[in-house]
């Protein structure tokens, strides 16, 4: 069974969390481990877990603007992927971002992702852009 859930910087589940940031979104891109949690203190840390172990994570900035929030960092484990799990975190954190009063949740999505996100109701925003040497596209949710 899966479950998620928000945790710290300070909960034992935040090294997985990094660990899995690093090995789905850093490393095949050749960017450092744990070269881009800059945002990491400023953020809320959502993570999917099964028998303990983070499956799946994704943060949500809150000082991109008044009433704006960013997501960031989303990763599921590669065999895992289109099964729910990216899905159940970004229920959990449009849910919390609803209740904090967000009325606009953004995102860089790279374009293999694009698909996903535009399930989950986000929608394009402009033109294409490239993003430590990877396509992306912006991308927004507004909060109901």
């Amino acid at each position: 069974m899966i479950t998620v859930k928000e945790i710290t910087m300070g909960d034992e589940l935040y090294q997985q969390e990094r660990e899995l940031r690093n090995r789905i979104l850093l490393r095949p891109i050749g960017l450092p481990d744990f070269g881009w949690e800059m945002n990491d203190k400023d953020s809320l840390h959502f993570v999917a877990l099964t028998e303990g172990k983070v499956i799946g994570c994704v943060i949500l900035y809150q000082k991109e603007g008044p009433g704006v929030a960013r997501l960031m960092q989303m990763a599921v484990e590669q065999g895992l992927q289109k099964r729910g799990v990216g899905r159940q975190l970004i229920d959990l954190l449009l849910a919390t971002a609803r209740s904090k009063g967000t009325k606009e949740v953004t995102c860089h999505a790279r374009a293999d992702a694009v698909n996903f996100y535009l399930k989950v109701n986000f929608e394009i925003v402009g033109e294409p852009f490239v993003e430590a040497d990877v396509e992306h596209f912006h991308m927004r949710y507004l909060v109901k």
